[in-house]
């Protein structure tokens, strides 16, 4: 084919047959003889490359290829043949590719000194972002008017105002549930009629404010470490920083206000639907009038019930919002990270708050609030 990568068969001084390639053998001329390449068979004593005019990575290779199938030796390369003959030689495709495989014996003890190590950095780090949010509370102390009110009144509606709905659905549905369930095992012992305390206390003191707190990670929580993360991926954060804005007084701290503030009012609204769910649970199966069930939930629920889910409602806000806000300044390199952190902050803020929830569950019945 004129113009293009051509080969000719010939006989050497020595009788052997000699494959002679010849032309640009480049990656947009090779594909045209590669068909007839592969259909010569034989051996050859070399294979000539002086005639051949140019040459790229793939025409190195299928010069490789064809001296290893046909046992010939390459002869009349050029000087920039013989650089890629090398290093086409040393990454052949039938060259042993497979990582070691390490021992179970050592693996493991890597993999756990792997953790420990990244868990030490860890503390590091959340102390470090604790001081920083501390030094923010400081100097806003010190300077008020650098305050973000607006800021703080749009994160309040993002983590209470528009999270109403679900909360409320998701509350009344378990107040349903509650009220069913247990009014099933309770009717096995004539006491149906205590399903109103079961509602009562269960959603005022655990079920209203921990469900809540779930939702709100799950809802806020993310989103905070998602939209601090995205603007640390852009240089967002950067920018404040050049520009002399606190980052943490800018972005933490309306964030963690806004959830404390919000969560003992979202618990105590999600214990009130919960009630209510309950209630018309009563209403319709249990034949406890509507009003008359809420009426005995103020007679039989203990005041300090409302207060322990209230006072556990300040920690699981402070905690949510921390976990968001660290994970979202954590994020480096690349979008990925994003996603990473975002699940991170939801697992760690729920794992968090159930923990959180046990040891109040046991430090409440000790001071007899049980």
């Amino acid at each position: 084919m004129s113009g293009g990568a051509e080969f000719s068969i010939e006989q050497d001084e020595g009788g052997k047959a000699r494959l002679v390639l010849s032309g640009p053998y480049l990656v947009s001329t090779v594909g045209a003889i590669d068909q007839d390449l592969h259909a010569i068979e034989g051996e050859f004593g070399t294979i000539d490359l002086s005639a051949v005019s140019e040459i790229d990575t793939v025409g190195a290779w299928v010069a490789c290829r064809l001296a290893a199938r046909h046992g010939a030796k390459i002869t009349g390369e050029s000087g920039r043949a013989k650089r890629l003959l090398a290093a086409v030689e040393t990454a052949r495709s039938d060259a042993d590719l497979t990582p070691p495989r390490v021992p179970l014996w050592e693996l493991i003890p890597e993999l756990t000194g792997d953790l420990v190590s990244k868990g030490g950095q860890g503390v590091v780090n959340v102390i470090g972002f604790l001081g920083q949010v501390l030094i923010a509370c400081g100097s806003l102390l010190i300077h008020p008017r650098r305050f973000r009110v607006k800021a703080l009144v749009r994160q309040m509606e993002l983590v209470g105002v528009s999270s109403l709905p679900i909360i409320g659905l998701m509350s009344f549905l378990i107040g349903i549930v509650i009220a069913q369930q247990g009014s099933v095992q309770l009717q096995q012992f004539g006491a149906e009629a205590l399903t109103v305390n079961l509602v009562g206390r269960i959603t005022l003191r655990e079920l209203g404010v921990l469900m809540t707190a779930i939702m709100v990670a799950g809802r806020s929580g993310s989103a905070f470490a998602a939209q601090i993360g995205t603007m640390k991926l852009t240089e967002e954060v950067d920018a404040m920083r050049t520009i002399g804005i606190s980052p943490v007084e800018a972005l933490v701290i309306p964030r963690i206000l806004a959830a404390i503030i919000m969560m003992p009012l979202l618990g105590f609204y999600s214990s009130v639907v919960a009630i209510i769910g309950g209630a018309v649970v009563g209403e319709l199966m249990l034949g406890i009038p509507f009003w008359t069930f809420l009426i005995r939930i103020e007679e039989v629920v203990p005041t300090y019930d409302l207060w322990v889910g209230l006072i556990k409602a300040l920690p699981f806000g402070l905690i949510i919002a921390l976990a968001g806000c660290y994970h979202g300044m954590q994020v480096r390199g690349n979008s990925e990270e994003v996603g990473l952190r975002t699940t991170m902050a939801v697992v760690s803020a729920i794992f968090t708050v159930i923990v959180l929830d046990a040891f109040f569950a046991v430090f409440f019945t000790e001071i007899g609030w049980g």
